[in-house]
């Protein structure tokens, strides 16, 4: 277990209000619907599909969204999507990771390299920039659930790798295939979470200026607003008074 880490990850401002807020229930229903076509629809005999669920009850996306989304997969019609991870290089040298769940994998990767090449980067072959990242399951709870010590104790019983806690809260991290496991472990000790997934965590960060951050913000912003990404992530980071300028 170990300390604070400066790095920011970008599965970033969600908040773009009402917009932001739709787009986002329609990519984690995308998600639900998939993993309960490639599981059971039943979440307690599905890890996936449980993450899903409660990934979407976090974000208080509706309960019969969510049922309809689930019931989506079972239909004989449902849509087949494949899953895609694009890997390339943002504005000043980032490393960006694109994942996207597609029914038109020629549409998708066509708007994906137009997006990094109209915002001032390059697409890279599968494999370029992945290296840079570690796949790890995240939890994150709010200040509340605990003081550091307790946190800590909770996440070491459940069999977390790691615990990063501070004034704004607590970021518990596990090797990947545990994530489910330690999720559940931890909701009993805790409580629930304000977000439990799986995502890219950079192992090296390159820092920004206030110019080069408002340059990557419009390419990881174009991003999220295709409708086949699911998440985008970047290894960068900046200080508190240039993110404050944003």
């Amino acid at each position: 277990m170990a300390g604070h880490s400066k790095w920011a990850n970008i599965q970033h401002r969600k908040g773009r209000q009402d917009a932001a807020r739709s787009k986002l229930f329609s990519k984690l229903s995308k998600e639900i619907t998939v993993a309960a076509k490639m599981g059971d629809p039943d979440p307690d005999k599905n890890p996936r599909l449980r993450l899903a669920v409660k990934e979407a009850k976090a974000v208080s996306v509706p309960k019969d969204v969510i049922d309809r989304a689930i019931k989506k997969s079972q239909a004989g019609d449902a849509e087949n999507y494949d899953e895609i991870r694009y890997e390339g290089y943002g504005p000043g040298g980032v490393a960006v990771i694109v994942e996207a769940m597609t029914d038109n994998r020629n549409r998708t990767a066509s708007n994906v390299r137009s997006t990094f090449t109209k915002c001032g980067g390059n697409l890279g072959e599968t494999g370029s920039v992945g290296f840079m990242f570690d796949r790890m399951g995240q939890i994150v709870y709010p200040a509340s659930a605990g003081d550091e010590d307790t946190v800590m104790d909770a996440a070491i019983m459940a069999g977390a790798s790691d615990v990063e806690s501070s004034d704004d809260g607590h970021v518990i991290w596990t090797d990947f295939e545990d994530l489910a496991d330690v999720s559940s472990a931890l909701e009993e000790a805790l409580g629930d979470s304000l977000s439990t997934k799986l995502v890219w965590k950079p192992q090296t960060t390159t820092e920004l200026d206030l110019e080069g951050m408002q340059k990557l913000m419009k390419l990881l912003d174009a991003l999220e607003d295709d409708d086949d990404v699911q998440s985008v992530t970047a290894n960068f980071e900046a200080s508190d008074e240039v993110m404050d300028q944003l």
